[in-house]
């Protein structure tokens, strides 16, 4: 492979104004002085789904997680990431509040040992709703959100273990609405589901997003292809290429991108 350092960057920018969040040199060091991210700029377009495609250990899911400060117990995190015309990656801002409005969807599902309901009044309570009826119809806005109302409706005082694995992703999804936040990022959300559960989850994610931005990391080409609107492509912590999915995966800028999309490495 040719040296990849000698390769531009095709990053496709927005107007400030557009981007529900964007980052600014964001870079990533573990242990203090191993660095696996590097000046990473992107704009995540609001009301859009934008996928994060690369080889194994390429950074997407390091940079993913930085965006609602998932990284501060294990790592340094350099540069500026602005949403709501603020900083959040400084000490001051409390990373509670901010995965709130930032939330994350996790590669396995991770359902709480509790009943269906308990799952979702477990996060609102925890975040200080304990009003019965807006519990009730939170649950129910939540789970139809998440296209799961009518599969569970009837047993939602049943343990969510005894769900499905795409029912337990979609209800995770559920726990992460709730809360109402804005941005929703997920790391690889279907990679332990079967085929019927994935489509289930990817027709879920492109209803979501008539209200939230969403950021996924993502191993499926043909996934990234079906339901994002703009895909960034990492190589070895850097961000190569970000443009619009269609242009990514017909029109390559990139030799390096292109190769990937090929299935030439990664």
């Amino acid at each position: 492979m040719e040296n990849w350092q000698n390769q531009p960057n095709y990053i496709k920018t927005f107007d400030e104004d557009e981007c529900a969040i964007y980052t600014q040199d964001l870079s990533v060091f573990y242990g203090g002085t191993i660095q696996k991210l590097f000046d990473v700029s992107l704009g995540f377009k609001k009301n859009t789904i934008t996928a994060l495609i690369g080889a194994s250990g390429s950074g997407k899911s390091t940079f993913l997680r930085s965006l609602n400060r998932m990284n501060d117990q294990v790592a340094r995190v350099d540069g500026s990431i602005i949403f709501h015309d603020l900083d959040v990656n400084q000490k001051k801002i409390n990373v509670y509040e901010l995965r709130k409005t930032i939330g994350m969807v996790f590669q396995k599902p991770n359902p709480f040992p509790k009943s269906i309901k308990d799952n979702i009044i477990y996060a609102l309570k925890a975040n200080g709703q304990h009003d019965k009826a807006t519990l009730e119809q939170l649950v129910e806005e939540s789970l139809r959100a998440a296209a799961l109302w009518d599969e569970v409706k009837d047993k939602l005082d049943q343990s969510a273990l005894a769900l499905s694995g795409g029912q337990q992703q979609r209800l995770c999804i559920a726990r992460a609405i709730a809360l109402k936040p804005e941005i929703l990022l997920l790391d690889e959300p279907a990679s332990a589901l079967d085929p019927v559960s994935t489509a289930k989850l990817e027709d879920t994610l492109k209803q979501l997003r008539e209200k939230y931005t969403m950021v996924m990391v993502t191993h499926n080409m043909q996934q990234a292809s079906r339901i994002s609107e703009y895909t960034a492509f990492f190589h070895l912590g850097h961000a190569l290429e970000y443009d619009t999915t269609s242009n990514i995966f017909t029109n390559p800028q990139g030799s390096i991108t292109e190769k990937y999309i090929q299935g030439s490495f990664g």
